[in-house]
């Protein structure tokens, strides 16, 4: 079994020729134990100039940094409307952390150990990789509103799938990124995916590896990247990191339902005045502002949000609905912010909480994306359920 692991291991390890580089690419399970003793060993006997990671700046700098937690800004992320991303971001980290837990392996261990290999030699580091919220910005701008939602619904129920998977399947992992694994079931359907955390990847991360520094260089990436990284280095196609790091604009058919949505309310309010009088016009905007309130509301508080909370996002829902520009639950998640400021604590406890659904709504900073996230949807619920019963009203 141990003869067969190493037999396997050797496999993942490719040397090539680009110009007048020598190129090693290391393609690993981000959390294998054999995965991460390997590039360690083939770092230390290669002393290459240059070690690239599959990690970008970002996350360089978070896997090297134990307390990067301590210096979010959680108000920040909520007002640059990064709630959602920091979220996925959030259970992403926690579907790897589990499985890391589970086979005793630190997550991203394989580059924890390239990083320090390449200390040890005195090679240079590069993180080759795109910036993690470019590929997702780029997957959730390319799809539509359907698609997003299950794309949501397979990484929220993807949660507990870690608690079932066996060391035999990290040898499966080995040729899947960790992401498409958690997608399995909608990457299908969704060409998407599979182009912007591939194919774009792939292009993206040859380019920086055969531009770097240095004679020598090993590069440690997922295997999945592998034979894409070895095609983009063969082929002398010109690769456009511009345009690969480009976040194509909202589409066309969402910036008009921006708009086009609360002037339809605003219609129909001065409909019912007009058409049936004030009585129905006022019984419209109690309908919207209880269906707004309510619902959002009610977000708020299976998110557990402070009372405060739960009361601003009643209060908000009826008006931010109309307005465009502002949403519900950026106005509770910063209520809730202020009102359970997180503490240093709670930035600390971030990874350990993250890994149980528990967790997530224990943890301060967590519940306040969750705040969000909730009061937003049951704001979308109310907006739903309010304009069948307006109409209903013009008879």
């Amino acid at each position: 079994m141990e003869k067969a692991a190493e037999e396997n291991d050797a496999h993942m390890v490719h040397r090539l020729c680009h110009g007048d580089k020598t190129i090693t690419l290391i393609g690993t399970a981000h959390v294998s134990r054999s995965s991460a003793q390997l590039v360690e060993e083939t770092i230390l006997e290669q002393k290459p100039d240059t070690v690239c990671v599959e990690l970008c700046q970002t996350r360089l700098a978070a896997i090297q940094d134990a307390d990067r937690w301590r210096n979010m800004d959680i108000i920040k992320v909520i007002k640059e409307k990064k709630a959602l991303v920091l979220f996925m971001n959030l259970l992403l980290a926690s579907f790897q952390k589990k499985i890391a837990d589970r086979f005793d392996i630190k997550p991203g261990q394989e580059m924890l150990n390239a990083i320090a290999a390449a200390e040890k030699i005195g090679a240079a580091i590069v993180p080759a990789d795109r910036d993690i919220q470019i590929t997702l910005s780029r997957v959730w701008r390319g799809m539509g509103l359907w698609a997003k939602i299950k794309l949501f619904a397979s990484i929220v129920f993807s949660f507990g799938s870690a608690d079932d998977i066996q060391e035999a399947d990290i040898e499966k992992m080995k040729q899947e990124d960790i992401l498409e694994t958690l997608l399995a079931d909608v990457k299908q359907a969704h060409p998407i995916i599979q182009q912007v955390l591939i194919d774009e990847r792939d292009q993206y991360l040859a380019k920086k590896i055969s531009s770097v520094a240095g004679s020598r260089i090993v590069a440690v990436v997922g295997a999945a990247h592998v034979p894409g990284i070895k095609k983009y280095l063969a082929d002398e196609t010109a690769v456009d990191l511009g345009e690969l790091t480009r976040i194509p604009p909202a589409g066309s058919l969402g910036r008009v339902l921006k708009w086009l949505i609360p002037g339809l309310i605003l219609v129909l309010f001065a409909a019912g005045f007009a058409m049936e009088g004030k009585d129905a016009g006022t019984d419209m905007i109690w309908i919207w502002v209880a269906a707004n309130g309510i619902f959002a509301g009610l977000g708020a508080a299976l998110a557990l949000a402070h009372p405060y909370t739960i009361i601003s996002s009643i209060l908000a829902a009826p008006l931010t609905s109309l307005n465009p520009m502002i949403a519900a639950g950026w106005v509770s998640g910063l209520v809730e912010a202020f009102s359970r400021k997180p503490k240093v604590r709670d930035l600390e406890a971030i990874p350990k909480d993250i890994v149980s659904i528990k967790g997530f709504w224990r943890n301060n900073v967590t519940r306040i994306l969750l705040v969000v996230i909730f009061t937003n949807l049951g704001s979308s619920i109310g907006t739903m359920t309010a304009v069948p019963l307006m109409l209903k009203l013009l008879g």
